[in-house]
């Protein structure tokens, strides 16, 4: 494989040219996964971009590459890192690895107290998150900030999350604590889920084919209505 040196630091305005590509790849993959939330406006990418809170990967070229941004919710006690999306033909570089790296400095920086949390179906991000530092956590340890769940509602699996009281769903919540990142027992826990990381993995599709089926078993209900 070709060796390519990417360019990646925080989006500014210069880079809103990129926006109307990224959401595009971003609902793309988003229908090719069958999971994750797809939509986001070009507009709302490059608010992002403007205030200074999203990384953006470039070749030397200028052509777009990766990117992701961040959200504070809950009055900043909280804070995600979302729409992390790779270009199809640069999925092979590491790159995805690399933006994560970047996206979560930036977040450390601007919101040095929060909490950074993430949902995601991809074993890959699992093991970039808990190399990070972050820990698997159940929903009730993620925002209770309505506006942050309403963001699900253009997922396919929407009525998953709402018909478990928005408790659990597909996604893996992962989560990072800037108060316990030395407590002996979360990196003991980081250990173990690294360590056993093939059996989440299992555990995931596993619950992925559950909570499916449960899905196809009451649309089949309704239509007999």
């Amino acid at each position: 494989m070709e060796e390519i040196n990417f360019i990646i630091r925080p989006a500014t305005e210069k880079d809103c040219i990129h926006a109307l590509t990224i959401t595009q790849e971003m609902e793309e993959s988003a229908k090719a996964r069958g999971t994750g939330i797809a939509k986001r406006s070009p507009e709302y990418i490059e608010t992002k971009m403007k205030e200074g809170k999203a990384v953006i990967a470039l070749t030397k070229s200028g052509k777009w590459a990766g990117f992701c941004y961040i959200e504070a919710w809950g009055h900043g006690k909280f804070v995600a890192n979302s729409g992390l999306i790779v270009a199809p033909e640069f999925r092979k570089y590491g790159l995805a690895r690399e933006i994560k790296g970047e996206i979560f400095k930036l977040s450390r920086t601007k919101y040095p107290d929060s909490k950074i949390f993430g949902l995601t179906t991809g074993p890959a991000v699992m093991k970039i998150n808990s190399d990070l530092g972050y820990i698997p956590v159940s929903y009730g340890d993620l925002t209770d900030d309505e506006d942050f769940w309403k963001g699900c509602n253009s997922c396919v699996n929407v009525e998953i999350l709402k018909s478990k009281s928005k408790q659990n769903c597909l996604c893996t919540a992962m989560l990072y604590d800037p108060a316990r990142k030395s407590k002996t027992q979360d990196i003991a826990l980081r250990k173990d889920f690294k360590k056993n990381l093939k059996l989440f993995e299992r555990w995931t599709r596993i619950k992925k084919r559950i909570l499916l089926n449960l899905k196809l078993t009451k649309n089949k209900t309704l239509n007999l209505f």
